[in-house]
């Protein structure tokens, strides 16, 4: 496995600066050659023409040819890859005017950033529940040769890895846990953004891309199961939440009976604290008001 990896960072290809001119310069030697054409027509026109006079239209414009043919621009963002009959001789990012050889050709790659939303992929997260998920990428190309070189097409690439890594992501954690014990895609977006980054980064470093942003932008459960888990949800909310006030009225009756023994306030023997506690459980635990009951009697009356 180690040899393969090896021999694959050995194919791959990488970027390096290309031996380019600025164009300003041959722009001006442009000029220059089209001012001797120029003159040799005038020496034709007035019927002077001579050996010397053809020889020099002739070289004039063999150079004015050859100039015209090296010129290219590159914008702010952009890069041009320079090739010798297929084989790459490195990347021009100089922007403005530029001039190779003619016979080099140049082959131009925007380095902007570039920004891709997925498509709605319905995938199973861990606990097999199917789930919609969809997210934004925002990427750029960083390398040049491996780009162009290393993949057929970078951006559809990058796309298809866009899909492949947010479906791996989407089926490595639960949708959602109530008791929030482990990390969701529902609860822990950060999170999982920053994993679906760095997934997708390994999965587009051949392609010399790099990913600068990821997050989810859709979530939620498909369709023939978003009534049931909404159900589920919803039961499970209420099920913590009785939970939570049963702990929370134990903890009051607790709290109640240790400071009227502590004050002396009342003594009361084990059948009347099982009374008074069943009451207070009744009081802090029902879900309507309750109604006092006044008694004028004795404590045992």
């Amino acid at each position: 496995m180690t040899e393969g990896k090896s021999a694959a960072s050995l194919n791959a290809s990488s970027e390096r600066p290309a031996n380019t001119q600025s164009g300003y310069l041959m722009l001006l030697l442009l000029l220059v050659t089209i001012a001797a054409e120029a003159w040799g027509f005038i020496q034709f026109a007035s019927d002077q023409q001579s050996g010397t006079v053809v020889a020099v239209m002739i070289v004039a414009l063999i150079a004015m040819v050859l100039i015209l043919s090296g010129f290219y621009l590159i914008q702010p963002n952009q890069a041009a890859a320079i090739l010798l009959f297929g084989d790459y001789r490195g990347t021009d990012r100089t922007t403005g005017l530029r001039w190779v050889l003619p016979w080099l050709t140049r082959t131009k790659i925007s380095a902007r950033v570039h920004n891709i939303t997925s498509d709605k992929l319905k995938v199973n997260d861990l606990r097999g529940n199917p789930i919609e998920i969809a997210s934004n990428v925002v990427w750029r190309v960083t390398d040049s040769a491996q780009a162009l070189f290393d993949v057929d097409d970078y951006k559809q690439f990058v796309h298809i890895q866009i899909e492949s890594a947010v479906r791996a992501i989407g089926s490595r954690y639960p949708y959602d846990d109530i008791e929030h014990k482990e990390v969701t895609l529902r609860g822990d977006a950060e999170h999982v953004s920053e994993e679906l980054r760095i997934e997708l980064q390994e999965r587009v470093q051949i392609a010399g891309v790099t990913i600068d942003e990821c997050r989810l932008t859709h979530l939620a459960y498909a369709q023939e199961i978003a009534q049931a888990m909404l159900r589920r949800q919803q039961a499970e909310a209420v099920i913590a939440a009785r939970k939570k006030l049963v702990e929370g009225a134990v903890s009051m009756v607790e709290t109640a009976l240790e400071q009227l023994s502590a004050k002396n306030v009342v003594h009361l023997d084990d059948e009347r604290k099982a009374a008074m506690v069943s009451n207070l459980m009744v009081v802090l635990c029902g879900e309507r008001d309750t109604q006092p009951v006044v008694n004028t009697g004795t404590l045992y009356q």
